[in-house]
C-alpha cells in the first residue's frame, strides 16, 4: 500500500508503515531541517513543502496515488503546553488541509496522530468536532490512546491515534465488506495496540527519537534544531503495529464470510 506522509517531521510515520510492508511515495514537510533529513533516509521519494498547495491533481500529474494519508498535524493550538485555541488556532487549524485531501483522493485509510488533549481538551468538544467533520467527509474512525512507553521507550510521550476510512466503498470491491473492516480494524487494532507489542529491534535511526540521544545522528542536525526535531518526532514502533493490523485486514482472502460469522 503506497503512503502520502504528511506533516512528516523526519519520517516516524515512514519508517513504521515501510516495515509493515507499505510504500511511501510522498512526504509534505515544511520545516527545512525535517526535510534534510527526510532527503538523507528517502533520497528519491519527492518531497512537497506545503499541505496548503498539495492537490489530488498535483499529485497524479506526478505520478502519485496513494491508498493511506498520514498525519501528525500540528498540535501547538490543541497541547495542554500551548495556546489552548483548539482548531481556532493558526497552527492546528491545518488539520483542514488533510480532511480537504481526504475528500479529494478517498485513500482507504487515513491515519491521524496529536496529543491526547485533542481527545479532552475544552470538555471534549475539539473531539467532537474532529469526528463530525470525519464524518461530514464520508469517514468512520477507531482511536486509541497509546504511551511511547508501551513500545518499549523510556518516555510517556502519549498521543491519541486515529485510523479513518471510508464509511462507504464507493462502488469499489474491497478485501472485506465494510462491516467487516470496521468490525476487523476494531479488533485487531485495540488487540494488538493493548499488548504495546512494537518490533524486536531497535535501530540507530530510532534511537534518535529519545531526547537523550541529542548529538548528530543519521543527518539529523544538532543543538536546538535536533531537539525540536526530535520533540515532534512519531515513535515509529506504534505506525508499524498500526501498518500491520491493516496489512492483514488487506491481505485476507476476498471471501471471509466464514470469518465473519
Amino acid at each position: 500500500m503506497k503512503v502520502l506522509d504528511l506533516f512528516s517531521g523526519i519520517g516516524g510515520f515512514s519508517l513504521g508503515l515501510e516495515r509493515a510492508g507499505m510504500e511511501t511515495v510522498a512526504f509534505c514537510e515544511i520545516e527545512d531541517y525535517p526535510r534534510k533529513v527526510l532527503a538523507k533516509h528517502w533520497p528519491n521519494i519527492p518531497i512537497y513543502e506545503d499541505v496548503r498547495n498539495v492537490t489530488r491533481e498535483r499529485l497524479n500529474a506526478d505520478g502519485i496515488f496513494p491508498d493511506i494519508i498520514t498525519g501528525g498535524f500540528p498540535c501547538q493550538d490543541l497541547s495542554v503546553a500551548g495556546s489552548q485555541k483548539g482548531f481556532d488556532g493558526e497552527r492546528s487549524v491545518l488539520y483542514r488541509e488533510m480532511l480537504r485531501l481526504i475528500s479529494e483522493i478517498r485513500p482507504r485509510y487515513t491515519i491521524f496522530e496529536n496529543v491526547t488533549n485533542l481527545v479532552s481538551g475544552n470538555n471534549g468538544e475539539w473531539f467532537a468536532r474532529f469526528l463530525s467533520d470525519l464524518a461530514a467527509i464520508g469517514q468512520d474512525a477507531e482511536w486509541h490512546c497509546i504511551r511511547a512507553a508501551r513500545v518499549g521507550l523510556p518516555q510517556s510521550r502519549d498521543r491519541v491515534w486515529v485510523v479513518a476510512y471510508p464509511a462507504d466503498n464507493d462502488g469499489e470491491e474491497r478485501s472485506l465488506p465494510l462491516p467487516g473492516i470496521i468490525g476487523g480494524t476494531q479488533a485487531q487494532l485495540r488487540g494488538l495496540l493493548g499488548l504495546g507489542r512494537g518490533h524486536q529491534e531497535i535501530g540507530d535511526w530510532e534511537m534518535a527519537c529519545q531526547p537523550r540521544m541529542v548529538p548528530d545522528i543519521n543527518g539529523i542536525p544538532s543543538g536546538m534544531d535536533c531537539l525540536a526535531a526530535l520533540g515532534n518526532a512519531v515513535v515509529p514502533q506504534i505506525p508499524e503495529i498500526i501498518g500491520r493490523a491493516i496489512m492483514e485486514i488487506e491481505n485476507e482472502p476476498k471471501d471471509s464470510s466464514s470469518r465473519l460469522g
